[in-house]
């Protein structure tokens, strides 16, 4: 990320608390692969770290959605919903 494009969003403490449990979560997982631990018990905490990686997703969504789109209507910056249109594509694969 350029500095030009650095800037704060209303969710900036709930989107790295988030991502702070889900990396806790990825290393107890990592600890669980290297004590040999049962493969259905790591797939069904995998699943639950995608789960959390997609919520933090949408809220990152939602925010920019609110926050950045809305600006870029107001002034006219078409090059905002063309970012915002390859994000989600490449979100969503």
């Amino acid at each position: 990320m350029t500095a030009e494009h650095k800037h704060q969003h209303q969710d900036t403490k709930k989107v790295i608390d988030r991502m702070s449990r889900a990396i806790g979560h990825m290393e107890a997982i990592k600890r669980m692969v290297e004590e040999g631990r049962d493969c259905s018990e790591i797939l069904i905490q995998i699943s639950a770290v995608r789960s959390a990686i997609n919520n933090v997703g949408k809220i990152v969504l939602q925010d920019h959605i609110n926050h950045c789109v809305v600006d870029a209507v107001e002034t006219g910056d078409k090059s905002v919903l063309e970012n915002l249109n390859s994000a989600v594509d490449k979100f969503l694969k």
